[in-house]
């Protein structure tokens, strides 16, 4: 146990924050306190002094910054507000954990991480807490090895998202392009797109067809069809939506010699090939074609398969991040996500986006910040509700 204590603040006490709170309140993230809470609902202020009476609270984020109750804050509020409050905390020395997405578009990501990036003494993390999935580290550690070699290729079916129209209409910002910037790509998906790029790699190029309201009264997408090239030979596809009542979780990578399969992120088969693919095809025979047809060869001469089964705890892996971020203030270990990375979901996110828009694959090295934002502006004008976007 640490007796080093960093003094956590949290922006947003909305239901996130709330957990995040309690999570702290109960003494699970060690070398942690809970310093002090805000939010601009007057309302909350009353549930934080129940819920955490004598614990400081501000309906002002820049007052609780200057405050001194806190060394560290989370940002537990609506998308946009992601990068902006970052930067005023880091330039205020204030440590940070910022919630997932990043931000909505990769202009004021980039503007984020070149400040994050200017004042190194000050701790930048992101809450991409599947990372600390052991399923997912497992995994990620499998691909690192170099044992199944390169990929070839690999989809994400994530389709559990089911959201009722009544879930959108409880708050008139959500599924709106000035309010949250997005849909199922920002809201729901913003982990498995991190998470598919941490074990793949970072696409280089993505085409995609998305439909806007297709099955809620809604402006944003509820439904995401995307191809993605890796480079190198390597592709992937992803598909997500809001509307699968009964849902799909399925992650499928195939390497050269081998082959992952996640179903439900909880169950993992492992396919190890005896040779890479392409030496096992070109040592066959015509007749050993014939006996494979037939049934008749042995797959445990061409493959093992090892079956894995994992239990999730609810709320662990975000209070592992807690506890990691803790650490990392109070003896400099090592971050799960450096909030420099949470650019990438943001950059694939939007080309997405882009592409549905454009008809035209996007490339994702050399991204068209600029049209996208405009193409987003375009959108948050139509609506009418909210100040467009610089």
């Amino acid at each position: 146990m640490t007796d080093k204590n960093v003094r956590l603040g949290i922006i947003g006490f909305g239901a996130q924050g709330g957990v995040y709170a309690g999570f702290i309140a109960e003494g699970r993230v060690e070398g942690m306190s809970l310093g002090a809470i805000c939010d601009i609902d007057p309302a909350k202020k009353q549930l934080a002094e129940e819920q955490h009476p004598g614990v400081a609270f501000y309906d002002d984020y820049i007052a609780m910054l200057d405050s001194g109750d806190v060394d560290a804050v989370v940002t537990t509020v609506p998308h946009y507000l992601h990068p902006e409050m970052t930067i005023a905390a880091i330039g205020k020395g204030i440590h940070t954990l910022t919630e997932k997405p990043a931000g909505v578009y990769t202009k004021q990501v980039e503007q984020m991480n070149e400040f994050a990036a200017a004042h190194p003494e000050t701790t930048f993390a992101i809450m991409f807490n599947q990372r600390t999935n052991p399923v997912y580290t497992d995994l990620k550690a499998l691909i690192d090895s170099g044992e199944l070699g390169r990929l070839r290729h690999t989809s994400w079916i994530i389709t559990t998202w089911w959201r009722p129209q009544a879930y959108y209409d409880q708050s008139e910002w959500r599924a709106t392009w000035g309010g949250e910037g997005g849909g199922v790509l920002v809201n729901q998906a913003p982990h498995q797109l991190d998470l598919w790029q941490w074990l793949a790699g970072t696409p280089q190029k993505v085409f995609a067809k998305l439909a806007f309201g297709f099955q809620r009264d809604i402006a944003t997408e509820d439904e995401v069809n995307a191809l993605v090239d890796f480079g190198d030979g390597a592709t992937g596809h992803f598909l997500t939506s809001t509307s699968d009542i009964a849902g799909t979780d399925r992650l499928e990578m195939l390497f050269d010699a081998g082959k992952i399969v996640v179903d439900a992120s909880t169950k993992v088969t492992i396919t190890r090939l005896t040779k890479d693919e392409r030496s096992i095809s070109d040592s066959m025979s015509v007749a050993d074609v014939g006996r494979l047809f037939k049934g008749e060869m042995n797959t445990a001469d061409l493959f093992s398969t090892e079956v894995k089964e994992y239990e999730s705890v609810w709320g662990a892996q975000h209070v592992d991040v807690l506890t990691n971020f803790a650490a990392h203030i109070n003896d400099g270990t090592a971050l799960i996500a450096d909030g420099a990375e949470g650019i990438n979901g943001v950059r694939l996110a939007s080309g997405m986006q882009l592409s549905a828009w454009t008809g035209r694959e996007i490339d994702l090295v050399d991204f068209p910040a600029d049209e996208y934002l405009t193409e987003l502006n375009q959108r948050i004008e139509a609506e009418g509700k909210y100040p467009t976007r610089s």
